[in-house]
């Protein structure tokens, strides 16, 4: 098993992953299309095994308003046969030890279950516009305590909407 940075020749492979890890949802593989379709900077690995891709991560740029402010752990997958072996969670390690990574502010938004036990903690500051439920956030290196509206790239919102139906027009 291999952890290396994910190049272009590679998108293909964590496309086919990300629709193998989440089936019946689009959002993933439109989110991951159309970042890389903007050219958004992002720091992604892939996780190579026997050829095969078997898991990825992904962050993306964070914003307090226009100016960056950290980085969202945008994208996890593994391999569905793969899940529940500790491998999604040593990718998750391993970026955190990243040059470009450890010293960040992170948000996740997910299971506070999971996620505190690489350090993401609950936060009320700031808020997030996915954060139906306040207690999804997380974050580690938070160096906020005032409230403000955390600002993603524009295509997690693209990616959010629900693809309209074949014969119909997507309105806005």
């Amino acid at each position: 098993m291999k952890i290396r940075r994910l190049t272009p020749a590679e998108h293909p492979k964590a496309l086919a992953l990300l629709k193998k890890a989440f089936p019946g949802s689009s959002h993933e593989n439109r989110l991951f299309t159309n970042l890389h379709q903007q050219s958004r900077v992002l720091d992604e690995w892939i996780c190579i095994h026997r050829h095969r891709a078997i898991a990825y991560i992904a962050y993306s740029r964070a914003y307090r308003q226009e100016e960056i402010c950290g980085l969202h752990l945008a994208l996890v997958a593994v391999a569905p046969e793969l899940q529940n072996q500790g491998i999604g969670s040593e990718l998750i390690r391993f970026s955190l030890r990243q040059p470009e990574i450890e010293a960040q502010p992170l948000y996740v938004l997910g299971a506070a279950g999971f996620y505190q036990k690489f350090g993401f903690e609950p936060c009320s500051t700031p808020l997030s516009p996915f954060a139906t439920n306040k207690r999804r956030l997380l974050t580690i290196r938070n160096p906020d305590s005032q409230a403000f509206q955390l600002g993603y790239e524009p295509e997690f919102t693209l990616a959010s909407r629900p693809r309209p139906r074949s014969g119909q027009q997507r309105r806005g």
